[in-house]
């Protein structure tokens, strides 16, 4: 699922830059298109079908030194496919491995629905992207939007477009809502901590 574009598109309309928000959203959605479409088929050809998963049954405090540690490697290997040296990449894996987890906490322990946790975990990234950035120079989108891929929900849009395939609309429907907005909280949330964050930001030039 392309990450990248999906969230620096939701960037670049907040910023009225269309041209480049509205490419770069065709551009996600043809490649969304193509991947759940050509996984639909392999999983009717396999006789596959998408699952809940299982119960882990972990410790809490275990679990959450586990989401810590894998939400790092996955950040951190987004980031050096977005060709980031090895230290932005460090940087970055530490700001998305907290944001990612909180994310996960608070669906967990909080019951806040997924949009609104992707939303507080965005903000909370860029928020410490900006603290990063007045510290050590790094560019903010470098550090922010990698830190946040790992939290696009690859599994909803795959679901949503399997139900589809196979005609159970409202179920189809119900993952698709959800995926959606998701995807949308995650650039809102960069956008409020760059509002919060940058003066300049906050108006028009």
């Amino acid at each position: 699922i392309p990450g990248f574009p999906l969230i620096t598109s939701g960037i670049d309309l907040s910023k009225f830059d269309l041209r480049s928000g509205l490419e770069r959203l065709r551009y996600s959605l043809i490649i969304v298109l193509v991947a759940t479409m050509t996984a639909w088929i392999m999983a009717l050809l396999l006789h596959l079908q998408p699952l809940n998963f299982t119960s882990l049954n972990l410790d809490p405090i275990l679990l959450l030194i586990l989401r810590l540690l894998t939400s790092f490697c996955g950040v951190f290997g987004f980031s050096i496919m977005f060709n980031s040296p090895v230290r932005i990449a460090c940087s970055t894996a530490v700001l998305g491995a907290i944001a990612n987890t909180l994310r996960l906490e608070l669906v967990d322990l909080v019951a806040l629905p997924p949009a609104v946790a992707a939303f507080i975990g965005a903000l909370t990234a860029g928020l410490l992207a900006s603290l990063l950035k007045n510290k050590v120079g790094y560019p903010r989108i470098s550090v922010t939007v990698p830190s946040i891929v790992v939290m696009v929900p690859g599994l909803y849009l795959y679901r949503g477009f399997y139900n589809l395939g196979i005609m159970s609309l409202s179920v189809s429907a119900s993952w698709f809502a959800a995926a959606l907005l998701i995807i949308a909280s995650l650039p809102l949330g960069l956008i409020f901590a760059r509002i919060l964050t940058d003066k300049t930001f906050r108006y028009c030039t």
